[in-house]
Protein backbone atom coordinates (compact mmCIF):
# COMPACT_ATOMS: atom_id res chain seq x y z
CA UNK A 1 0.00 0.00 0.00
CA UNK A 2 1.32 3.58 -1.05
CA UNK A 3 2.03 5.66 2.06
CA UNK A 4 1.08 8.13 -0.16
CA UNK A 5 -2.12 7.16 -0.82
CA UNK A 6 -3.27 6.03 2.53
CA UNK A 7 -2.76 9.90 3.61
CA UNK A 8 -4.59 11.18 1.28
CA UNK A 9 -7.24 8.66 2.29
CA UNK A 10 -6.73 10.15 5.69
CA UNK A 11 -6.93 13.55 5.24
CA UNK A 12 -9.78 13.32 3.52
CA UNK A 13 -11.64 11.20 5.93
CA UNK A 14 -10.48 13.62 8.18
CA UNK A 15 -11.69 16.17 6.37
CA UNK A 16 -15.07 15.33 6.05
CA UNK A 17 -15.35 13.89 9.71
CA UNK A 18 -14.43 17.50 11.26
CA UNK A 19 -11.61 16.05 13.33
CA UNK A 20 -7.70 16.95 12.90
CA UNK A 21 -5.87 16.01 10.24
CA UNK A 22 -2.84 12.60 9.91
CA UNK A 23 0.09 13.61 11.47
CA UNK A 24 2.99 11.11 10.45
CA UNK A 25 3.83 9.19 13.87
CA UNK A 26 6.31 6.48 14.20
CA UNK A 27 6.23 5.53 10.10
CA UNK A 28 2.44 5.60 10.28
CA UNK A 29 -0.24 8.31 10.87
CA UNK A 30 -1.75 9.18 14.07
CA UNK A 31 -5.32 10.43 14.13
CA UNK A 32 -6.49 11.90 16.92
CA UNK A 33 -10.00 11.26 16.55
CA UNK A 34 -11.42 12.34 20.31
CA UNK A 35 -14.79 10.62 20.19
CA UNK A 36 -16.46 8.67 23.45
CA UNK A 37 -15.29 5.22 22.02
CA UNK A 38 -12.25 5.85 20.40
CA UNK A 39 -9.40 8.59 21.87
CA UNK A 40 -6.84 8.03 18.51
CA UNK A 41 -5.67 5.69 15.77
CA UNK A 42 -2.66 4.96 14.40
CA UNK A 43 -2.35 3.62 10.67
CA UNK A 44 0.42 2.01 9.00
CA UNK A 45 0.87 1.19 5.28
CA UNK A 46 2.91 -2.01 5.77
CA UNK A 47 3.70 -4.08 8.83
CA UNK A 48 6.22 -2.70 11.02
CA UNK A 49 8.38 -3.07 14.03
CA UNK A 50 7.37 0.41 15.08
CA UNK A 51 3.74 -1.19 14.90
CA UNK A 52 4.67 -4.00 17.50
CA UNK A 53 6.60 -1.12 19.77
CA UNK A 54 3.34 1.55 20.06
CA UNK A 55 1.12 -1.73 20.80
CA UNK A 56 2.95 -2.44 24.12
CA UNK A 57 3.30 0.46 25.64
CA UNK A 58 -0.59 1.17 24.81
CA UNK A 59 -2.49 0.22 28.02
CA UNK A 60 -6.30 1.87 27.84
CA UNK A 61 -9.07 1.31 25.95
CA UNK A 62 -10.36 3.66 22.72
CA UNK A 63 -6.27 3.53 21.21
CA UNK A 64 -6.91 1.40 17.38
CA UNK A 65 -4.42 0.42 15.48
CA UNK A 66 -4.92 -0.25 12.14
CA UNK A 67 -2.94 -1.68 9.05
CA UNK A 68 -3.31 -2.09 5.47
CA UNK A 69 -2.73 -5.72 5.77
CA UNK A 70 -4.75 -8.91 6.67
CA UNK A 71 -5.81 -9.67 9.89
CA UNK A 72 -3.16 -12.36 10.25
CA UNK A 73 -0.29 -10.08 9.66
CA UNK A 74 -1.99 -7.29 12.19
CA UNK A 75 -2.42 -10.23 14.87
CA UNK A 76 1.27 -11.46 14.43
CA UNK A 77 2.74 -7.40 15.42
CA UNK A 78 0.03 -7.75 18.65
CA UNK A 79 0.22 -8.95 22.15
CA UNK A 80 -2.56 -10.95 23.44
CA UNK A 81 -4.25 -7.85 24.95
CA UNK A 82 -5.17 -6.27 21.69
CA UNK A 83 -8.34 -8.19 20.02
CA UNK A 84 -9.54 -7.82 16.44
CA UNK A 85 -12.03 -5.99 14.97
CA UNK A 86 -14.17 -7.04 11.81
CA UNK A 87 -11.55 -6.96 8.40
CA UNK A 88 -12.59 -4.25 6.10
CA UNK A 89 -11.31 -2.87 2.88
CA UNK A 90 -9.22 -0.08 0.99
CA UNK A 91 -10.27 0.65 -2.23
CA UNK A 92 -10.12 2.79 -5.00
CA UNK A 93 -12.57 3.80 -7.75
CA UNK A 94 -12.57 2.46 -11.65
CA UNK A 95 -14.57 2.97 -14.44
CA UNK A 96 -18.35 3.94 -12.95
CA UNK A 97 -21.49 2.91 -14.87
CA UNK A 98 -24.30 5.52 -15.74
CA UNK A 99 -25.70 7.06 -13.04
CA UNK A 100 -29.17 5.62 -12.42
CA UNK A 101 -32.82 7.90 -11.28
CA UNK A 102 -33.59 6.72 -7.92
CA UNK A 103 -36.71 4.51 -7.63
CA UNK A 104 -39.82 6.57 -7.41
CA UNK A 105 -40.81 7.99 -4.21
CA UNK A 106 -37.43 8.92 -3.16
CA UNK A 107 -35.95 12.29 -3.15
CA UNK A 108 -31.92 13.61 -2.87
CA UNK A 109 -30.74 16.66 -1.48
CA UNK A 110 -27.33 17.56 -1.92
CA UNK A 111 -25.04 20.37 0.10
CA UNK A 112 -21.60 20.76 0.23
CA UNK A 113 -19.64 23.47 2.93
CA UNK A 114 -16.29 23.95 1.80
CA UNK A 115 -14.98 20.98 0.45
CA UNK A 116 -16.98 18.52 2.14
CA UNK A 117 -20.20 17.66 0.53
CA UNK A 118 -23.23 15.59 2.21
CA UNK A 119 -25.97 13.57 0.26
CA UNK A 120 -29.52 12.75 1.65
CA UNK A 121 -32.37 10.75 0.48
CA UNK A 122 -35.21 10.76 1.76
CA UNK A 123 -38.87 8.78 0.86
CA UNK A 124 -41.67 9.71 0.64
CA UNK A 125 -42.84 9.97 4.16
CA UNK A 126 -39.69 12.16 4.95
CA UNK A 127 -38.00 9.46 6.63
CA UNK A 128 -34.22 8.77 5.62
CA UNK A 129 -33.29 6.33 3.60
CA UNK A 130 -29.83 7.15 2.56
CA UNK A 131 -26.87 9.10 3.05
CA UNK A 132 -23.51 9.68 2.55
CA UNK A 133 -20.25 11.83 2.91
CA UNK A 134 -17.52 13.11 0.38
CA UNK A 135 -14.80 15.07 0.72
CA UNK A 136 -12.07 16.45 -1.85
CA UNK A 137 -8.59 17.30 -1.33
CA UNK A 138 -5.31 18.05 -3.53
CA UNK A 139 -4.44 14.83 -3.56
CA UNK A 140 -7.70 12.22 -3.42
CA UNK A 141 -11.71 12.70 -3.67
CA UNK A 142 -12.75 10.47 -0.36
CA UNK A 143 -16.25 9.09 0.39
CA UNK A 144 -16.97 8.29 3.96
CA UNK A 145 -20.06 7.25 5.45
CA UNK A 146 -22.19 5.54 3.27
CA UNK A 147 -25.54 4.15 3.93
CA UNK A 148 -28.46 2.79 3.61
CA UNK A 149 -31.34 1.97 6.30
CA UNK A 150 -32.18 -2.01 6.18
CA UNK A 151 -35.65 -1.12 5.31
CA UNK A 152 -34.70 0.55 1.97
CA UNK A 153 -31.53 -1.27 0.92
CA UNK A 154 -31.60 -3.35 -2.38
CA UNK A 155 -33.12 -0.39 -4.29
CA UNK A 156 -29.72 1.50 -5.92
CA UNK A 157 -30.06 3.96 -3.44
CA UNK A 158 -26.50 3.43 -1.99
CA UNK A 159 -25.31 3.93 -6.13
CA UNK A 160 -27.60 6.56 -6.34
CA UNK A 161 -25.63 8.36 -3.22
CA UNK A 162 -22.56 7.41 -4.45
CA UNK A 163 -23.52 9.25 -7.99
CA UNK A 164 -24.83 12.61 -6.34
CA UNK A 165 -21.72 13.01 -4.35
CA UNK A 166 -19.62 12.35 -7.56
CA UNK A 167 -21.52 14.90 -9.18
CA UNK A 168 -19.87 17.61 -6.59
CA UNK A 169 -15.98 16.69 -7.85
CA UNK A 170 -13.99 19.65 -9.09
CA UNK A 171 -10.84 17.87 -9.49
CA UNK A 172 -11.33 15.01 -12.10
CA UNK A 173 -7.59 14.00 -11.95
CA UNK A 174 -6.85 13.00 -8.30
CA UNK A 175 -8.31 9.45 -7.43
CA UNK A 176 -11.26 8.20 -5.58
CA UNK A 177 -10.97 6.25 -2.08
CA UNK A 178 -13.29 4.80 0.54
CA UNK A 179 -12.84 2.08 2.99
CA UNK A 180 -15.38 -0.70 2.58
CA UNK A 181 -16.85 -3.32 5.38
CA UNK A 182 -16.99 -6.59 3.50
CA UNK A 183 -20.82 -6.32 2.84
CA UNK A 184 -20.18 -2.86 0.93
CA UNK A 185 -17.03 -4.16 -0.67
CA UNK A 186 -20.37 -6.18 -2.80
CA UNK A 187 -21.90 -2.68 -3.98
CA UNK A 188 -18.78 -0.92 -4.50
CA UNK A 189 -17.28 -4.00 -6.95
CA UNK A 190 -20.17 -3.66 -9.06
CA UNK A 191 -19.93 -0.32 -9.40
CA UNK A 192 -16.40 -0.66 -10.73
CA UNK A 193 -13.88 -0.01 -7.53
CA UNK A 194 -11.07 -2.56 -7.08
CA UNK A 195 -9.86 -3.53 -3.54
CA UNK A 196 -6.48 -2.38 -3.17
CA UNK A 197 -5.57 -3.65 0.02
CA UNK A 198 -7.24 -5.66 3.46
CA UNK A 199 -7.45 -2.99 6.10
CA UNK A 200 -7.06 -4.79 9.47
CA UNK A 201 -7.95 -2.96 12.57
CA UNK A 202 -7.13 -3.83 16.15
CA UNK A 203 -7.90 -2.34 19.54
CA UNK A 204 -6.17 -2.72 23.38
CA UNK A 205 -9.17 -4.71 25.60
CA UNK A 206 -7.30 -5.74 28.44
Amino acid sequence: MSPALLHAWLAGRSLARGVPAPEADRGGYRVDTGSDSEHCRWVFAAPSPNLSALAREIDQPGRLIKLCGKDEALRELLPDSWQLHALAFFMQSGSWPAARALPPGYRCETSVVGSVAHVAVFGDDGSLAASGYAAETGAAFVFDRIVTAPSHRRKGLGAGVMAALRATRTRPDVPELLVATDEGRCLYQRLGWRVLSPYATAEFAA
